[in-house]
């Protein structure tokens, strides 16, 4: 990394917030960023957030632009849905056009702008999991990364030490090695509406909204009340925010398809940070 300081943008997504950068010019490459994740993203001696993003082209030319994304110490992620939606918004003013493509590893997403809300379609089709960890029933959902989904009572999502102190058991358990796994605390409120505490690998503590754990935590909650074919819109809300989930379900083979994360994103401040 031969820049002395680099110019960044920051952003959040329902409280999720991330570290963008227009890596068409600075050329940071995959080692550089997980090397400067950690000091960036540092809420004391950083810039802080839950991650960064460098926005490039595309040279294989599947997509029109490419999503590089860690976690704040330094790992990589499947996917990032709220870091998808901010990246949507910034790709807007550097040029982009209010619907385009992007490519996250081999996956193939397409944005959708208007006004300040950001839609991502997921290249998705997943199934829920019901699966046991000790004496804790669970639901294992992929929604390009890993996730799994704790129902709870609405009041029990209050008790943020015990969510921690069972998020990382859940997110180090020997069952999910060695990558580890999301964890999703749930509450369901009506048929279509719930609520939603995540633990969040890499982070390593909660977080204010977790994208790709909305989407998990909404078809679990579909899976819970055995809910019928078709297509649906549910609403999750998190501690920072409201995010909807789209997406359709078959009976047949019991799975979730045409799935949509939606929801606000915004800037916070733009900056030049000194290596």
């Amino acid at each position: 990394m031969k820049e002395s300081s680099i110019n960044f943008t920051k952003m959040q997504g329902a409280g999720n917030d991330f570290i963008l950068f227009d890596n068409r010019t600075l050329k940071l490459n995959d080692k550089e960023l997980t090397t400067l994740a950690p000091s960036i993203c540092n809420r004391k001696f950083g810039v802080g957030s839950d991650g960064v993003i460098a926005l490039q082209f595309d040279d294989t030319k599947q997509a029109d632009l490419v999503m590089l994304y860690k976690n704040p110490d330094g790992s990589d992620a499947g996917m990032c849905g709220n870091g998808a939606r901010c990246f949507a918004l910034f790709a807007l003013t550097l040029g982009s056009p209010e619907k385009f493509s992007f490519r996250v590893h081999d996956k193939v997403y397409e944005a959708i702008v208007e006004d300040e809300n950001a839609t991502i379609k997921f290249p998705l089709e997943t199934s829920v999991i019901e699966q046991s960890v000790g004496d804790e029933a669970i639901l294992n959902i992929y929604t390009n990364t890993e996730h799994v989904v704790c129902p709870l009572q609405p009041h029990q999502l209050d008790n943020e030490p015990e969510l921690v102190y069972r998020g990382r058991h859940l997110r180090y358990h020997q069952d999910f090695h060695p990558k580890g796994t999301n964890v999703n605390f749930i509450a369901g409120l009506n048929q279509q509406k719930l609520c939603l505490q995540t633990y969040e690998r890499g982070v390593e503590n909660l977080t204010l909204a977790c994208g790709t754990g909305a989407i998990a935590s909404a078809l679990g909650w579909h899976h819970l009340q055995n809910g019928p074919k078709g297509n649906f819109s549910y609403e999750v809300k998190v501690k920072g925010g409201t995010l909807f989930v789209h997406f359709s379900f078959s009976e047949e083979n019991r799975s979730y398809k045409n799935i949509k994360l939606q929801g606000p994103a915004a800037f916070v401040f733009e900056g030049q940070y000194y290596l």
